[in-house]
């Protein structure tokens, strides 16, 4: 039998090796970072998953808006309420937006009673309003900040944008889309059919949006180009990279998104459906005209 102090040392010799050395250290923490590492892009894209889900929802139920206003005025709501056009961008003018009108259709009636559509968006009356930030209005992807241009004009911005045309041309009452300049068209008047023609559509916002409010390229858009999504700081420490219009310019602009890939869009029958942006341009181009009565032909496929 082992002697008392055998069995001690051998003891203190167990002790001894149940520690770490520093190269097992070592290797435990460079296993612990290539797990992390493999694990963050996983995490971060299924927060995007979620951001894009909740972006479609908000589709969904701005189109399920639009439906119900028309069903009730027997109409669809105008693009953009003014006198004459066509439409400048800038803070001259009625310019009361199709947003506006659908108020009542979620859940905002007292914003809607509370505007003042024959002042026009601009006018001091409706500063409380058009400063509101309406959460159905934007997309996670993307902050809904205030754009603030100075004591008397604060803007809340939208991420959703009404089709007024399928190609580059001023807001006006000869548009092709189905939200333009005092439009009031009936969905029978949609010839090229409502699964077949975009309604509503992201919208990637600008420094000089003038908000929901405003019918202008703040809240319409068409399907001459389908911008790719541009980096963007997920910490929104920065301001979003998009060009500045100069005041009172005719350009609109097209659809865009902080979607990779595409962007999500509310076709006439009010189904959701993503574009990527590698779809034919002249694919694309039909999808904003509701009445051009042409075939989409085999570039369609994959739309």
């Amino acid at each position: 039998m082992r002697s008392t102090e055998q069995k001690l040392q051998a003891r203190m010799n167990f002790n001894n090796r149940r520690g770490f050395t520093l190269v097992e250290l070592l290797v435990v923490i460079a296993i612990i970072g290539i797990l992390v590492g493999l694990l963050l892009p996983a995490v971060q894209a299924a927060r995007e998953a979620a951001r894009r889900c909740q972006c479609s929802n908000n589709l969904s139920q701005l189109g399920l808006a639009v439906h119900h206003y028309e069903f009730n005025a027997e109409q669809l709501p105008s693009g953009v309420i003014n006198p004459d056009g066509p439409i400048r961008a800038e803070q001259i003018g009625q310019h009361v937006s199709w947003i506006v009108g659908i108020l009542p259709y979620i859940e905002q009636s007292n914003a809607y009673r509370k505007f003042d559509q024959a002042a026009g968006a601009y006018a001091p009356v409706n500063k409380p309003v058009r400063s509101e930030p309406i959460a159905i209005l934007t997309c996670p992807s993307h902050p809904n900040i205030l754009v603030d241009r100075d004591d008397q004009a604060k803007f809340a911005l939208t991420n959703y944008a009404g089709c007024h045309h399928d190609s580059e041309a001023p807001i006006n009452d000869d548009n092709n889309g189905v939200l333009f300049l005092n439009s009031r068209l009936r969905l029978s008047k949609v010839l090229d059919g409502l699964s077949q023609t975009i309604l509503l559509g992201e919208l990637r916002d600008m420094s000089d949006s003038l908000g929901w409010v405003s019918g202008t390229r703040s809240s319409l858009r068409n399907t001459s180009v389908l911008n790719d999504p541009k980096t963007f700081e997920q910490n929104f420490t920065g301001t979003p990279p998009a060009p500045v219009e100069p005041a009172g310019s005719l350009r609109v602009g097209g659809f865009g998104s902080y979607h990779t890939g595409g962007a999500q869009f509310v076709f006439a029958d009010g189904s959701m459906r993503f574009i990527s942006s590698s779809i034919d341009s002249e694919t694309y181009r039909k999808l904003g005209n509701r009445a051009d009565g042409e075939l989409f032909g085999e570039e369609s496929n994959g739309w």
